[in-house]
């Protein structure tokens, strides 16, 4: 009975990946991403804010980015699947997951044409410059 248990717990992807990561000993040992593993980092500065977003393993086919009404949406999709094969080569198991993971950013004044976006050894590095300030500071309109 204790093997039906733990069988039937195996095979419900909740349990399997809490298992995983409550047993894991690895640091890191995790074969999928969850929504809070978009860890970011953001500076801002005079001329710009710059994002640093954890994304390892991710294609950058599977990251989209659109920037409106001063917010920034990040959108991340992933897909993964695995075989088990015994000794024979048979498959024994055959699994698939798939995710999509969305964070928004409210970052205003950003000069859009210019926004610029790579990944570097599994960090997503955006630079949002900001768009530039009048010189005129008096408030006063010219009537024409």
């Amino acid at each position: 009975m204790t093997n039906e248990v733990m069988n039937r717990f195996a095979m419900d992807p909740f349990f399997d990946r809490l298992a995983r990561r409550f047993f894991s000993t690895i640091e890191g040992d995790n074969d999928t991403m969850n929504l809070g593993d978009l860890k970011t980092d953001i500076k801002e500065t005079d001329k710009d804010y710059e994002l640093k977003v954890d994304v390892p393993g991710i294609d950058k086919k599977n990251i989209h980015l659109a920037y409106d009404n001063g917010d920034l949406a990040l959108n991340v999709d992933q897909a993964q699947a695995s075989e088990k094969k015994d000794e024979q080569g048979r498959v024994i198991a055959s699994e698939r997951s798939h995710g999509v993971m969305s964070r928004t950013y409210e970052l205003p004044g950003v000069d859009r044409d210019h926004i610029s976006a790579e990944i570097d050894n599994g960090v997503l590095n955006i630079t949002l410059p900001k768009m530039a300030e009048s010189d005129d500071h008096s408030g006063q309109i010219e009537i024409q």
